[in-house]
């Protein structure tokens, strides 16, 4: 059998209403697209300003920790997936593995993050339509975007598809660009420009001028810039080739997060002194593009980072969706929540671009409690979802070589042993979020819901509620 087919009994793992379950109409251009777009967000294009800010030159080896880290977490969710494709994706096999308690803390948890990321992305987005419609009000373009990608969502799954493709595909050239100039640039071969050298990776007071405390920043800045990758284990469930599909995403996850990130901010600050106070306040592309003379640099980002954001939105809202209807399938929700017609989860759907738009109206009405204690919470949620990753493959992996070594098609480099590095590497970018006053909060606030989450969860599950497959 070849490593990318899919054997016979590779069939999605949890339930889905017996008259309705989810069509499968991704192609694998769509999701080979979800996977290359995934790892780019708006995040990437303007909040890495603020930790070259803080890290200076050091931020390439923030990112390359960072992005290590993350690598060895996708390996082990793609292990997962090519062995047990599931649209419920993590909070499935943290079900499996652990308890019904889990599956349920992982992924309510998350589609509450994605819930909020899609009013947070909203606001985004209407910020840079106000700026080019002065006089229309932000909520106005809120509700269009919701409006948009409600429906895109409420369609057929190709649709989602679709846009994510074009997406995906805009800001994959983006940065592809951005690459090719800069390194024209630091080679000096480009027009009307000089070879900076080293000089501005040692100078400013050197590659790690504000020493480990801003490498700290930076890595803590770094980590949450990843997420989004896992949208594309979810994503492959509905995919016409699951097990083939969540394989080669993850495969190809090592390059493209060398690529665009770390490649991305090694030619930021190879380019331009990391002092330049233009990398906060324009963002470090905008910033490194003016740098370099090319005309209407901060109009061809704001258009990047809008499609960003949009994509961000869209990702979110078919993610979030796809993860409450796996909940409800598993009886770990309200029923009406996992109604699926014509092989869209159309009530879920409806849900999570409600509780989005709400987050929106509550940036307007209560910006500086409710809305900011909501942002608070999410702030470390992505790190427990990697947790329940690692320590779900853990267990799992074991399992399989027992009952079904034929299903791993993907399988985690050195186990068990990178897998423990995985664990405590999060492990310390917890205790280091516990040493900063500005991520101390998020902690708290985090640990707060996911404390409510598992307590709820395990009362569940001593009741009956949940069950495992």
């Amino acid at each position: 059998m070849s490593r990318t087919s899919a054997p016979a009994d590779a069939t999605p793992v949890e339930p889905a209403p017996a008259d309705a379950p989810l069509s499968h109409g991704l192609k694998q251009r769509h999701l080979s697209m979800i996977a290359l777009g995934g790892v780019i967000g708006a995040g990437l294009f303007v909040g890495s300003g603020k930790a070259i800010a803080a890290a200076g030159p050091s931020i390439i080896l923030a990112y390359a920790i960072s992005g290590a880290l993350v690598m060895l977490v996708m390996r082990m969710l793609g292990e997962m997936a090519a062995a047990n494709p599931a649209s419920g994706s993590f909070s499935v096999h943290a079900e499996r593995a652990i308890g019904p308690w889990a599956g349920f803390t992982a992924g309510w948890s998350f589609w509450f993050l994605l819930c909020v990321a899609v009013g947070l992305e909203g606001i985004g987005a209407a910020q840079i339509m106000t700026g080019w419609f002065p006089g229309t009000p932000e909520w106005a373009w809120v509700a269009l975007f919701m409006v948009l990608f409600c429906v895109t969502n409420l369609a057929a799954v190709k649709n989602f598809g679709e846009f994510e493709f074009w997406f995906a595909a805009l800001k994959v050239g983006a940065i592809v660009l951005f690459l090719g100039i800069g390194v024209l640039a630091i080679a000096g071969v480009l027009p009307g420009t000089d070879s900076p050298g080293a000089g501005n990776l040692t100078g400013h007071g050197g590659f790690m001028p504000n020493g480990t405390e801003g490498l700290i920043v930076g890595l803590l800045a770094s980590v949450f810039a990843y997420g989004g990758l896992e949208t594309v284990t979810i994503a492959a469930a509905e995919s016409e080739h699951p097990v083939a599909g969540v394989a080669k995403a993850v495969r190809t996850a090592m390059w493209r997060i060398a690529i665009f990130y770390v490649g991305s901010m090694a030619v930021v600050v190879t380019l331009l002194p990391w002092t330049h106070e233009s990398v906060v306040e324009k963002g470090p592309y905008v910033a490194t593009l003016d740098f370099l003379g090319i005309p209407a640099a901060g109009q061809i980002m704001n258009v990047v980072v809008l499609v960003a954001l949009l994509s961000a939105m869209n990702a979110n809202i078919y993610g979030a969706s796809r993860m409450a209807c796996s909940l409800v399938g598993r009886g770990q929700g309200p029923k009406w929540l996992g109604q699926v017609t014509g092989g869209v989860p159309r009530v879920a759907v409806l849900a999570s671009s409600v509780f989005g738009f709400v987050c929106v109206l509550l940036n307007y009405w209560r910006p500086d409690d409710i809305f900011a204690w909501l942002l608070n919470m999410i702030g470390a949620i992505i790190l427990v979802v990697w947790f329940f990753i690692a320590a779900s493959q853990l267990l799992l992996r074991r399992r399989l070589e027992r009952e079904a070594p034929e299903k791993l098609v993907v399988k985690m480099w050195l186990y068990p042993y990178l897998t423990w590095v995985a664990l405590a590497g999060m492990a310390a970018v917890f205790v280091l979020m516990a040493r900063e006053p500005d991520t101390r909060l998020q902690l708290y606030y985090t640990g707060g819901l996911t404390l409510f989450l598992a307590v709820v969860g395990f009362a569940r599950q001593k009741l009956g509620a949940g069950r495992t497959d």
